[in-house]
């Protein structure tokens, strides 16, 4: 009998009733603080519930605690807690036994199925997959962030949320609209191939038009963020032996994403114009460029680099990827339009990003393109994903169309606006030596160091005083010394107060571990 004991801790068969029932308390009260506050009681009963099946706290056929004692335990209603049982009920997780309570159904058995097939596996798995995976994506140089970005006081990070800016009651509005009984039947479908219509109709008629063109239907697709459109244009486009020319420095992602495909990905030098046309040559079957706010360095093409720029393609017979990368963000007054709306010749495909700038977890993109070439990218996207969430596509297409996403970036031009003001006039003030780079616009600012300071060790530093910097020398197709002098400073996810705090903070580091050493004649 005693193989078939439960296994416990040494004198826990001691325990009092009493003892185990407060040991039973603290881990609900655990668990039920590990749950999302945003769901509600009933939603965080659930949650919870689930949870200790799932992790194996409560295990098939084993008795859940008494509506009653999770009443007292939780400090909630028992009704509040009677609900959340009868849903799980509803949904297998739990079933009922007359006059004995509730007791873990057979979802809990998934978990224990996983758990067998987990401990089976060994080292010799590693060194089976090592002999057959034959790419490294994940030995690329990325950009990347602290995991703990949010809980540092002075995030100079780009391109995260701000909960401060996002306009909650109206995105939610939306998303109650979506939830109709006629937008459901319409949403709730596979697209297949295709797209919500009603998203590609803000997309022409609301979007677009502020870039300064136009597009049928059949010339648009929404992609999952602007990343999936460049991964979708290389599959499609680029092949070994391609000649793909790349701003320097440039989109780190896009380097990724084009060298994962051809060993010929050419750097193209960049100066206080834009991308220098001169780096572009006959051979090239395709040049990425981000003409309204260089990804890393802030310019803005001028109208004069625009047009050379595309008589060179024409010339070379060359595609040109427009990765409109920060129009969205710009706050000067008249914004250059899109290099898509000069081309006279159909060499530019454009890629933007609808959710950049509102919400970068809900991954929408979109492609502009000739017809023939959009056909392939959706039959292409369905191999690979389908569609993008129709729901979140019907939600957008009516943040868009109610007015919502013209009021939110106008209140968030004029914020940025005043950040970059406050981050400008705190680096001239606390970092002079430091250089600033970038045209005024979007919501980062692109700044080299002076010669004796590594941003990469002054990154480190800073992190520990808890100023999140992001360093410049994955911008660049090769590291040296020189390319480890940049600094990206973004100000999207910074309170405008804390950045003086944050630069004063940062100046007083860089005196204190990166001083000047003094050269005798």
């Amino acid at each position: 009998m005693s193989n078939h004991r439960k296994r416990v801790s040494p004198g826990l068969d001691k325990v009092s009733a009493p003892s185990r029932a407060a040991l039973s308390a603290l881990l609900w009260e655990k668990l039920f603080r590990e749950t999302s506050e945003s769901l509600g009681l009933q939603g965080r009963i659930r949650q919870m519930l689930v949870a200790a099946i799932t992790q194996g706290h409560l295990t098939p056929d084993a008795p859940v605690p008494s509506s009653r004692f999770l009443s007292d335990t939780l400090k909630v209603a028992r009704n509040t807690v009677v609900f959340a049982y009868q849903e799980l009920v509803s949904e297998g997780y739990l079933v009922t036994r007359n006059r004995s309570g509730h007791f873990v159904g057979q979802a809990a058995q998934q978990r224990n199925m996983l758990d067998i097939i987990a401990s089976a596996g060994g080292d010799d798995e590693t060194d089976f997959w090592h002999g057959r995976i034959h790419a490294r994506p994940s030995q690329q140089r990325n950009i990347r962030k602290p995991a703990n970005w949010q809980t540092q006081p002075y995030p100079f990070v780009y391109g995260q949320f701000d909960p401060a800016l996002f306009p909650t009651s109206e995105w939610r509005e939306c998303c109650m609209k979506a939830l109709s009984i006629v937008d459901i039947r319409s949403w709730a479908q596979d697209l297949i191939m295709m797209d919500d219509p009603e998203i590609i109709a803000a997309i022409q008629n609301q979007v677009l038009p502020r870039r300064g063109f136009s597009a049928t239907k059949d010339e648009i697709m929404v992609t999952v963020g602007a990343q999936h459109a460049l991964y979708l244009l290389a599959d499609l486009l680029v092949r070994p032996g391609n000649k793909v020319g790349m701003e320097e420095p440039g989109y780190p992602d896009a380097r990724n994403i084009f060298s994962s495909r051809t060993r010929h990905v050419v750097p193209v030098p960049v100066n206080e114009e834009g991308v220098d046309v001169a780096g572009i040559t006959f051979d090239m079957d395709m040049v990425f460029v981000t003409p309204s706010h260089q990804c890393p360095t802030g310019v803005t093409m001028s109208m004069a680099r625009r047009q050379a720029l595309l008589e060179k393609a024409n010339a070379c017979n060359t595609v040109i990827v427009e990765d409109d990368f920060e129009f969205e963000n710009s706050f000067i007054d008249k914004p250059f339009p899109a290099l898509k709306s000069l081309d006279q010749n159909g060499r530019v495909i454009y890629v933007g990003s609808l959710s950049k700038t509102f919400a970068p977890g809900l991954r929408l993109g979109f492609i502009v393109g000739p017809k023939p070439l959009v056909d392939e990218l959706r039959a292409l996207k369905r191999l690979m994903l389908r569609h993008a969430p129709s729901f979140l596509q019907r939600a957008f297409a009516l943040f868009v169309s109610l007015g919502h996403y013209q009021s939110f970036l106008r209140k968030q031009s004029q914020i940025y606006g005043q950040r970059e003001r406050a981050l400008r006039d705190a680096l001239k003030e606390y970092l002079p030596t430091f250089q600033i780079i970038s045209s005024p616009g979007g919501s980062f600012c692109w700044v080299r160091a002076p010669e004796h300071i590594d941003t990469t060790a002054l990154t480190a530093v800073a992190l520990q005083n808890g100023i999140v910097l992001e360093p410049g020398e994955v911008f660049f197709s090769r590291v040296s010394k020189g390319t480890r002098r940049y600094i990206r400073f973004g100000y999207g996810s910074i309170d405008e107060p804390k950045i003086a705090v944050g630069i004063k903070t940062l100046a007083e580091l860089v005196t204190q571990h990166f001083p000047v050493i003094s050269r005798k004649s």
